[in-house]
């Protein structure tokens, strides 16, 4: 059995990603202690060079949480995110990694319990 704690970084919107990750620490609910959030004030700040940098320095995967598709509050941020983390996954299988070590996920504000379930998602895939 392996102890292998990965290290995990997730881009959080601060619109609404962030007040889910805040929310499930309110509610008492558990996600992995390995993930690392960093706040943006939309997913669309993400740039692919953010998550390249987060390999670089240590990182095992990543996650980008932004506002539900449809409903970003600086209307198209969270598309913008998508492409990037399209291009991250591009560049790790050229890399020789496995693409599936970064995700983007959607959510409002008040989806703690989702929050929790993707960074545990992504950590058990890593």
């Amino acid at each position: 059995m392996s102890n292998f704690e990965p290290e995990i970084i997730a881009f959080c919107c601060n619109q609404c990603a962030y007040a889910a990750a805040d929310l499930t620490g309110s509610m008492r609910m558990n996600y992995p202690p390995n993930v690392k959030i960093i706040k943006l004030p939309c997913a669309g700040k993400f740039e692919t060079i953010y998550m390249l940098k987060a390999f670089e320095m240590g990182a095992d995967g990543g996650i980008v949480a932004g506002c539900l598709e449809g409903c970003c509050h600086y209307r198209t941020g969270n598309l913008q995110a998508a492409k990037r983390i399209k291009q991250v996954k591009r560049i790790l299988k050229e890399l020789g990694l496995e693409e599936e070590r970064v995700d983007i996920f959607y959510m409002s504000s008040a989806m703690g319990r989702e929050f929790a379930e993707a960074a545990t998602k992504i950590t058990e895939t890593v």
